[in-house]
């Protein structure tokens, strides 16, 4: 193999990832340099498509992922796991080491080469890997240039000319390299606790959804009601209370997002959760609780609209009392037609409400509402965020993308007992760190600071438009604080290791 060169030409990102939210344009700056860890991501590229084939085609060569690399079936992409590295919040630049290995050989063409140390980085808009062949190892060897988007998912890769010399033919050379994704790692969805709390999940991608949307929106039998009496002219269940009727109680617990609660305490907003009117947040930066349900339901039917009490606010960016991130969930509504259905939400976002917007698609794992002891409970019901979602939260994640599940219990009499009726979900007070102020936690906040809603003399929505900030795909890692009637240009800085 002919010697790789370590030189690397001057990258151009061309686009600087700039987004115009009014008139003018505003550089997102801080007083000092503030580097974020990041943890449990996965990089998935393929190199080229053309090029495997010819390694087990015409080279009856092989591919062989080692220490946590794996690939897709039919000759298909390779995944490096374990993905570790920081976000700066200065530059926006997003940097991953990740673990793994690929052995790529060939007895009748003679290559035998191994790359390692696979790295992404966002600023330099590059891959590098540790390329070993003959017993030499060379680190950092760049193997693509890459165009970065907000939800890095599915990137333009251009091979570069140390690439075209590792793979063996100089026609490599600025060709198209396969899509680049880069996604934080689905961990397990824990199941609901005995006691009827709700589960706490962490994030898939962003940017992908694996539930089937819903067809058409849910409808109800009637207006939600205060009243806790059911209809007197509704008939008797086998559980003895009535197939229809007005819900007497009930608790919503949903987690929004993990990676989104992450983000706002312990990530780049160095901010804080709190929980109020109603609602709890269970300890440990934990899913939320919210309380007496109102409503109406038909069993028979398989419908149900119920609206919980209480609200969320998530508070971050902080910069001389003012905050970037100022976002109130509040007037939560769950409807539901045969296992199909919507979730809305008032939304206050730096000041400014929008009344009943629908945040998420839901999806039942049953098309059936039982009652059981006269309370009618679903479990891990799919969220998948709307349009109008993804707008709530400024674009910080795409439509489609899958956010926590939601458990529900409904009371459909007076006397009916709720799981966890004594509110075992959560006091509310979190462990949470991280936010600017003192450290620790106030009553229902998760976070550091201090509680209140304070938008200083930022206005707007959340970063209403977004930007190309690769904020998507990176969960708790890459939001951007903006002003509404401002743009976002980003700064990138390249890195190059010695």
């Amino acid at each position: 193999m002919a010697a790789i060169s370590r030189s690397r030409r001057p990258l151009a990102l061309a686009a600087a990832v700039a987004v115009a939210l009014g008139a003018g344009a505003l550089a997102v700056t801080s007083a000092s340099a503030a580097e974020a860890p990041l943890k449990d991501y996965e990089l998935t590229w393929g190199i080229k498509q053309s090029y495997r084939s010819y390694v087990t085609g015409m080279a009856a060569g092989s591919f062989t992922p080692a220490d946590g690399a794996t690939q897709a079936a039919d000759n298909g992409a390779f995944t490096f796991a374990g993905g570790t590295g920081t976000y700066d919040s200065d530059t926006h630049a997003v940097r991953l080491g990740f673990a793994g290995s690929l052995k790529i050989a060939s007895k009748l063409h003679g290559f035998d080469l191994t790359l390692s140390d696979v790295r992404f980085d966002s600023g330099a808009a590059e891959i590098t890997a540790d390329v070993t062949s003959g017993g030499t190892t060379q680190d950092d060897v760049p193997l693509a240039d890459v165009t970065v988007t907000r939800t890095m998912t599915d990137m333009e890769t251009k091979l570069t000319k140390e690439a075209a010399t590792v793979l063996g033919s100089a026609s490599y050379e600025g060709a198209a390299g396969d899509p680049l994704t880069v996604v934080q790692k689905t961990p397990p969805t824990q199941s609901p606790s005995p006691t009827g709390s709700p589960s706490s999940s962490t994030s898939p991608s962003p940017t992908a959804s694996t539930s089937p949307k819903p067809t058409g929106s849910a409808s109800s039998t009637a207006s939600p009601s205060a009243s806790q009496t059911t209809s007197p002219s509704a008939s008797a269940s086998e559980t003895g209370a009535a197939t229809q009727g007005d819900i007497a109680d009930g608790t919503l617990g949903w987690g929004v997002k993990q990676s989104f609660r992450t983000y706002v305490v312990d990530g780049p907003a160095k901010g804080r959760i709190t929980a109020s009117g109603g609602a709890t947040q269970a300890s440990g930066n934990g899913d939320f609780t919210f309380t007496e349900a109102t409503g109406t339901y038909d069993t028979d039917a398989d419908t149900l609209k119920a609206a919980f009490k209480g609200a969320v606010n998530f508070k971050g960016h902080e910069a001389n009392g003012s905050y970037g991130l100022d976002l109130t969930l509040s007037g939560l509504t769950v409807e539901l037609d045969g296992g199909t259905g919507e979730l809305t939400a008032d939304v206050e976002s730096l000041g400014k409400t929008s009344d009943d917007v629908v945040l998420a698609h839901l999806t039942a794992g049953s098309s059936d509402l039982k009652a059981e002891d006269d309370v009618v409970s679903l479990d891990d019901v799919t969220a998948e965020l709307t349009k109008a979602g993804a707008r709530a939260f400024g674009g910080f994640y795409t439509e489609g993308t899958v956010l926590d599940p939601v458990d529900l219990s409904v009371a459909l009499s007076d006397d009916a007992q709720l799981p966890d009726d004594d509110g075992g979900s959560g006091d509310g007070s979190g462990t949470g760190t991280g936010g600017s102020g003192d450290s620790g936690t106030t009553s229902g906040t998760t976070g550091g600071g201090t509680t209140g809603s304070t938008t200083g003399g930022v206005t707007g929505a959340l970063a209403s438009t977004g930007s190309d900030v690769p904020t998507g795909a990176l969960g708790a890692a890459a939001a951007v604080t903006v002003a509404a009637g401002a743009g976002v240009v980003l700064a990138v800085r390249r890195r190059r290791q010695a």
